[in-house]
């Protein structure tokens, strides 16, 4: 006395469906955590550009500092503008570096560090990334 019912016709298939469905879901939700970690991996490379482009202004000012005045010899800025050219040496990808001297009230001066980079898989007509540092000797 237990029958059993089979599905009717226009029911057959229908787990297969919501399997694909599912599937499909999945793999969209999937191709979104991709993308978030690739966008997450670009950003944190920026950073650590960011990063080197600081220690690279910090270095020039600790030089200025150090010397009480707002010059550098022509060997030493060029040694500095050439390691922030050499991205193999802790430079930046076509890196370039300068710095512009303002005279201020009472002699002091003030030094604007300006440093500019262009990652490697950014667009050929996107504007270069750019760091500036401000300092005010006495």
């Amino acid at each position: 006395m237990n029958k059993r019912r089979t599905p009717s016709r226009r029911q057959r298939g229908v787990a297969l469906i919501e399997v694909l469905v599912a599937i499909l879901i999945f793999s969209i939700g999937v191709l979104g955590l991709i993308g978030l970690q690739s966008r997450a991996i670009a950003v944190s490379m920026d950073t650590e550009d960011r990063n080197r482009a600081s220690l690279l202004a910090n270095e020039l000012v600790s030089m200025l500092w150090l010397r009480g005045t707002s010059d550098i010899t022509a060997d030493e800025k060029t040694a500095w503008e050439d390691r922030v050219a050499d991205a193999t040496q802790g430079g930046l990808p076509d890196g370039d570096g300068g710095y512009e001297i303002a005279t201020l009230t009472g002699g002091r001066r003030q030094v604007d560090v300006t440093i500019t980079w262009k990652p490697p898989g950014r667009k050929e007509d996107d504007p270069p990334s750019r760091l500036t540092t401000t300092v005010v000797l006495p």
